[in-house]
């Protein structure tokens, strides 16, 4: 091997060695480096990472071009370096480069943004939520309940009476829940076409879309996660499967009021003003059902908190105030406010403890209330789980969150604490899910900080939701069998009624539906409008009563049956027992002899 023009960088030289002609003992040269001339390698900084053990660079592919020795140069040890061998790398102009920069790495190795990926994924959970709701309600089965009766006759008649001018004759107009030229109008034109069975099912869309609106509404105030978990939960309730196929106005006063509330929610950071879109849906929620106006407050508190963080306290109030007065100038117009106040605030006083009132209440909705608590706390506690540190969020207060959470709960409860007030269950299943409703975006909070940051524990939130579901499929089914079968009295009656007689009912709405063929609704007399008088004179062809199998009867149960007896121009044909809020009753039916 030649020495005199092979360097140390190539793999076939020996190691550099130390030059004994030199005076510095902490120096070595090779003198073969006196002999080549070298250009360093474009990335220099790329070399010294792939072979951090060299020192120099490699030598071009060139011929090596001998050059005379440089000149001793006085000085320091760096100064003679440098007139020996050149400036340094790092130093020459020539040969600066970049400086290398470490990329940026997310804290997280995914992100909670939105994204495409994120809300198909959450929809395909709501399909399933939606699919499983529909089969609870769909699995219900009984007759006509006489709320549903009283609905669809008066149904019929004021879908008669727009369509071709015929007088409403029944005297159950009050008895609906709303007004009658709403909802009733809706369902008799329904059941004209399918009969009861296709007006259960428009209730069961309108409770699907109440879902859905809810599911959308809690994703914007939280997530997806969140609004996965409040779609879930609220969907397997008593009342919402139980809404979701019974014939009332209940359903679609549900999508009402969650149709405003998403309106409120999604139109945070609008002018002030836009929120006046959601006043004549509340609105028409309270006409169409009186008890939605027991919510309608929460849905303004709703419209201040949406806003507060996005333009302040003051317009953030002024919000609310103009939400408030675009609900109460059509119901003041139209005088659905005097109705609403009679049939909600100022109705009669029941018999019924209060405390068996709420202990009614705790079992179809106690879990559900208490996860929502539990929701609140951690909400005002903390705003955020910290699992997505990269997500931006507007600062809230805990003051405003707790003041949010407060009323979400104080809502989910308000209708059971009136109803025991006025000492009466009647109708509070349908009722609470007006409350639980607005509650649920808290309680799909509740489960998911049970279940906590990447789903550390998802076996708590499974747990609850599945005991949810199981009380909520008992309950529904126990609450469809707590009436008896209408199709039995109607069967029991038919022989018995024809269009010439007079026909006396406690039980209203039922006879005059199912035998609306035969008789009209003017032939039926309710119990509380028919004469002691007439029984006894034996003037009604038939006599249906609902008494109590154990308790004190009303008194005017006690003067019709004593009448009966008396007037001897009856007989008893036919007693058909149930069960109602745990209590035996029974339908006793007498014909005229």
């Amino acid at each position: 091997m030649n020495e005199q023009t092979d360097s140390w960088f190539s793999p076939a030289s020996p190691p550099p060695h130390w030059d004994p002609a030199q005076a510095d003992p902490n120096r070595y040269a090779d003198p073969s480096l006196q002999q080549v001339q070298y250009q360093p390698p474009a990335d220099f900084q790329h070399y010294y990472q792939a072979a951090p053990d060299q020192t120099h660079a490699r030598p071009l592919a060139t011929a090596p071009v001998p050059t005379a020795p440089p000149a001793a140069v006085p000085g320091t040890e760096s100064d003679r370096y440098e007139g020996q061998f050149g400036k340094p790398y790092k130093e020459a102009s020539a040969f600066e480069t970049a400086p290398y920069e470490i990329p940026e790495t997310p804290e997280t190795g995914w992100s909670a943004a939105p994204s495409r990926r994120r809300r198909w994924i959450g929809r395909i959970l709501l399909i399933g939520v939606l699919a499983m709701q529909a089969l609870l309600s769909f699995g219900l089965s009984s007759g006509a309940s006489p709320e549903e009766a009283i609905n669809l006759v008066v149904g019929r008649q004021e879908y008669a009476h727009l369509a071709d001018g015929t007088a409403v004759t029944t005297d159950l107009v009050d008895r609906v829940p709303g007004s009658a030229s709403l909802y009733p109008v809706l369902a008799g034109a329904v059941d004209k076409l399918g009969g009861l069975s296709a007006v259960r099912l428009l209730s069961l869309l309108f409770a699907l879309a109440a879902t859905a609106l809810l599911y959308s509404l809690t994703r914007r105030m939280f997530n997806e996660r969140v609004a996965a978990c409040a779609a879930a939960a609220y969907a397997v309730l008593q009342s919402t499967i139980v809404v979701g196929y019974y014939a009332s106005p209940d359903a679609l006063a549900l999508m009402l009021v969650a149709l405003a509330a998403w309106i409120v929610v999604y139109t945070d950071r609008a002018n002030g003003f836009v929120v006046l879109v959601a006043a004549p849906v509340a609105a028409l929620a309270a006409a169409v059902d009186h008890t939605a106006v027991l919510v309608l407050p929460t849905v303004l508190l709703l419209a201040v908190h949406t806003a507060w963080p996005y333009k302040g306290p003051a317009k953030g109030l002024l919000r609310g105030i103009v939400l408030g007065v675009g609900i109460a100038a059509p119901l003041l117009v139209t005088g659905a406010f005097g109705a609403i106040k009679d049939s909600t605030l100022t109705r009669g006083q029941g018999d019924e403890g209060a405390w068996d009132i709420l202990t009614t209440s705790a079992q179809w909705s106690g879990l559900f209330l208490l996860l929502a608590c539990g929701g609140a706390v951690a909400w005002v506690r903390r705003e955020r789980m910290n699992e997505a540190v990269d997500m931006d969020s507007v600062p809230g207060s805990p003051l405003r969150r707790a003041a949010l959470g407060l009323t979400l709960c104080a809502t989910a409860a308000l209708i059971p604490l009136l109803q025991a007030q006025l000492h009466t269950s009647e109708g509070m299943f349908r009722h609470i899910a007006f409350g639980l409703l607005l509650a649920a975006p808290l309680t799909g909070l509740g489960i998911t900080r049970m279940i906590g940051a990447h789903f550390r524990h998802p076996q708590l939130g499974i747990l609850a939701w599945v005991l949810m579901l199981a009380l909520g499929i008992s309950q529904s089914g126990q609450r469809f069998e707590s009436w008896p079968d209408s199709n039995n009295l109607a069967e029991v009656l038919r022989p018995h009624v024809n269009a010439r007689g007079t026909y006396l009912s406690e039980v209203e709405g039922v006879p005059e539906y199912y035998l609306g063929s035969r008789t009209s609704p003017g032939q039926w007399v309710s119990l509380a409008d028919g004469r002691v008088g007439d029984v006894t004179k034996g003037r009604y062809g038939a006599i249906v009563l609902d008494t109590v199998t154990s308790g004190a009867q009303s008194a005017r149960e006690k003067a019709v049956t004593q009448a009966v007896r008396i007037g001897g121009h009856y007989r008893l044909i036919a007693q058909l027992p149930y069960r109602d809020n745990g209590k035996h009753r029974v339908y006793r039916v007498y014909v005229k002899q």
